[in-house]
């Protein structure tokens, strides 16, 4: 009986597990077969001698990336940046979705919702003209008015500053919108008798979000936080590549644009590899942190 009926559910999930397939192959293909390219942190590459070939030099690679100057202030510019990207940007999706399902009138509810949703879908090479039409000195937009009011213009984009608040804030808003979608559905799976219920107790709108809707999400927020967590490290390349200049190099020199600096522009494919694999670590602890503290609460991933 067991036999047949454990053959019944496998026939049963057939077509699931069909569907399951090309997932599988994407994330066996371009995500865990790369993985075998992590061995040239650990050797002199070449093109000559390729992967297998190459001269096994060790930890050599990253005693080389650690013992130059820069490196302690690409690492640094890094975590302050993804700090400030989770830590300010992470409450603004939940605050948007909060409003957004407070909104009754359907039509004012999607317009909003297309509004904060289509900067996702623009990239960053466009976003990055829209801050050089607010933000540059000679021509931008702001700087025209502070020209009229003040007498002269404010370098936003050339001071450490104004740069990094530009950073982050083009950040939140260009994705924003669409991480509220999570957010939306786990609004939706709150029971609204649980909201009736504060309203006859007396509570305001206020009151319910807080007692009601925060924690009727809150295994949500935990589980996107600890997959932030895992992206404390990645800064990305587009983002800051599309706004930097040379006058913040200091705060705007990143892990990703140092990579592109000195693994396609100079070729030392070795050396990037080491940086990128000592990113990985430290998002794979963070992660694994991150998790252990959230399992405390019962609100662990796995």
């Amino acid at each position: 009986m067991r036999q047949a009926s454990r053959r019944r559910r496998w026939k049963a999930n057939i077509p699931l597990m069909l569907l399951f397939i090309p997932g599988l192959l994407f994330f066996a293909i371009f995500k865990y077969a790369p993985m075998g390219g992590l061995i040239i942190a650990f050797k002199d590459y070449n093109f000559f001698d390729g992967v297998f070939g190459s001269e096994w030099v060790g930890f050599k690679n990253f005693e080389t990336i650690f013992k130059q100057p820069q490196t302690v202030g690409i690492i640094r510019n890094t975590i302050i940046l993804s700090v400030l990207n989770v830590f300010v940007g992470f409450p603004f999706p939940i605050i948007l979705a909060i409003m957004l399902n407070e909104v009754r009138k359907t039509w004012y509810k999607r317009a909003i919702q297309t509004i904060v949703y289509l900067p996702h879908f623009f990239s960053w090479v466009i976003i990055g003209g829209f801050v050089l039409t607010l933000f540059s000195t000679e021509s931008g937009t702001i700087n025209h008015v502070l020209k009229s009011l003040l007498g002269e213009p404010f370098p936003f984009l050339f001071n450490a500053g104004s740069w990094i608040t530009i950073y982050v804030g083009s950040g939140i808003w260009k994705e924003m919108g669409f991480s509220a979608i999570i957010y939306l559905a786990a609004l939706t799976s709150i029971d609204p008798s649980l909201y009736e219920s504060a309203s006859l107790e007396g509570a305001n709108k206020f009151q319910q979000i807080r007692h009601v809707t925060l924690p009727g999400i809150s295994t949500t927020i935990v589980l996107m936080f600890i997959l932030a967590m895992g992206r404390l490290m990645e800064v990305g390349f587009d983002h800051v590549y599309i706004l930097q200049n040379p006058t913040v190099s200091n705060v705007a020199d990143v892990i990703s644009t140092f990579m592109y600096r000195i693994g396609l522009q100079g070729a030392q494919f070795s050396l990037t590899a080491a940086m990128g694999l000592f990113e990985s670590i430290i998002g794979l602890i963070l992660v694994l942190t991150a998790n252990a503290l959230a399992r405390k609460y019962d609100k662990g991933l796995w």
